[in-house]
């Protein structure tokens, strides 16, 4: 009988979720990220890797209420990954995994602990293997993904009218790279960046979650930059410093700047999330 092996340097999930959060850790450090042009590239719409994504997100993220029905889910799912063009697939897999190789310390970029590496890596066995390759492991696997689907249905029991207007806004954009990383990007930012407050952590959400549409994100910048310039000000007239009241004059009228760019770069947003750190800081020395 077959032995079924797991592989998360293959698996389509892990590779993804490595990539959003090398962009993620890049950013806060200041660096240029090499991630961000990498998924970019390789998930882009249309692609049979953004396609096997999809259903991969898609068997995260769907519930059902019955076993009976969550079965027939995974079983059109498996009949929908059966449908892709499986040489092109391995192709672009090949492609994403060499040039992961060649920009990335690969020990490095996969260490990091993945919280539903069971889930991800039961979908890549129903997705690469047969019934008839290991009938057990792939009962094991379905097991897991059943229980999951379940368990979405029971932790999520009543939907209201505006979460129903969201779930149905994704599923007419469910081919947009943009979304597929975001609730990848709100599950591990939360544990990842625990020292953040809620706006810079609104920042990097907003920054992946629109990686693919600058227009989006130029909007975001701006309605910022007011809350910024308006809490600077408030922290202005409390210093009694007048050097450092000068000093916050002065950055209150650069960060205008940004909003006046024609696009929104990498070094635009991590200026932001300095700003929200100096009035994190003003904060503390206020309470003082």
């Amino acid at each position: 009988m077959k032995k079924i092996k797991h592989s998360k340097y293959k698996n389509t999930g892990i590779l993804f979720e490595m990539l959003v959060r090398q962009i993620a850790a890049d950013t806060m450090h200041g660096h240029n990220t090499k991630a961000l042009p990498i998924l970019k590239r390789h998930f882009k719409v249309g692609t049979e890797l953004g396609k096997e994504l999809q259903l991969y997100r898609t068997i995260q993220e769907e519930e059902f209420k019955t076993e009976t029905s969550a079965q027939k889910f995974l079983q059109a799912c498996i009949t929908a990954r059966k449908a892709l063009n499986e040489s092109a697939l391995r192709r672009q897999k090949y492609n994403l995994i060499k040039e992961i190789n060649d920009s990335f310390i690969v020990e490095n970029f996969f260490k990091s602990r993945v919280s539903n590496y069971t889930m991800l890596a039961s979908i890549f066995k129903l997705f690469e293997y047969a019934e008839v390759d290991n009938p057990a492991q792939i009962v094991r696997s379905k097991s897991t993904l059943v229980e999951h689907i379940l368990r979405n249905a029971l932790m999520n029991p009543i939907k209201t009218k505006k979460g129903n207007v969201i779930k149905e806004e994704y599923t007419v954009q469910e081919k947009d790279v943009r979304l597929l990383s975001y609730k990848m990007l709100i599950d591990k930012f939360n544990n990842k960046y625990n020292g953040l407050n809620t706006r810079q952590k609104n920042v990097l959400r907003e920054y992946i979650n629109n990686v693919s549409n600058t227009v989006s994100l130029k909007e975001f910048i701006q309605k910022e930059i007011p809350v910024i310039q308006k809490a600077l000000k408030r922290a202005s007239v409390r210093v009694g410093s007048k050097i450092i009241k000068i000093k916050l004059h002065e950055v209150n009228n650069m960060i205008a700047e940004i909003g006046s760019a024609p696009v929104i770069k990498d070094k635009h947003v991590l200026t932001i999330l300095k700003y929200h750190e100096l009035i994190k800081e003003l904060n503390r020395m206020e309470t003082k």
